[in-house]
């Protein structure tokens, strides 16, 4: 994994490099190299360790996803601002299994740096609020519900919404 700002300083090389192939005729070559330099672009707004652990954690193996989301040391220099909601929002997936204290702090992390997806923002919400209920605070959980079905515009969610709301009933 390079460093966001290594993968400009490489994209920026590479389109000198293929303007250069342009200029020599080699139309072939240059072609290739402004794709590698739209690779290295779309890795900067796309972190490849993030992505990855997507797929990871679609297998549901969150041991795997854990082992990727460890190769980034530091977070806050390596990544931008919505890859870093992205890791805080994989993170609190992760911990909500043993910690939920940790996975709350993990989530609310996440909605404030901003996730790109209204559905990955229901779902963050909808986490909180199941942490918020299982520590008997109904007004915060209920609150949340109901953004979270505002940002669900598919009804994705929509079974999980209906078991948490017979819940809170019962508090």
């Amino acid at each position: 994994m390079f460093n966001k700002n290594i993968k400009l300083v490489l994209a920026v090389l590479a389109v000198f490099a293929a303007v250069w192939q342009f200029v020599d005729n080699y139309i072939g070559n240059g072609i290739l190299l402004l794709f590698l330099a739209g690779m290295f672009v779309f890795l900067y707004f796309k972190n490849e360790i993030i992505l990855l652990s997507f797929l990871k954690l679609r297998k549901q193996d969150l041991v795997g996803t854990e082992k990727l989301l460890d190769k980034i040391q530091s977070p806050e220099t390596a990544l931008t601002k919505k890859q870093q909601g992205y890791y805080s929002y994989l993170r609190g997936i992760i911990v909500s299994q043993t910690n939920l204290t940790k996975a709350e702090r993990f989530f609310k992390n996440a909605i404030k740096l901003g996730l790109s997806m209204d559905q990955d923002l229901a779902v963050a919400k909808l986490n909180l609020a199941g942490i918020a209920m299982q520590k008997r605070r109904k007004r915060e959980a209920q609150t949340l519900l109901s953004e979270a079905k505002k940002l669900d515009k598919h009804g994705m969610l929509k079974e999980q919404m209906d078991m948490m709301k017979q819940q809170l009933k019962r508090i």
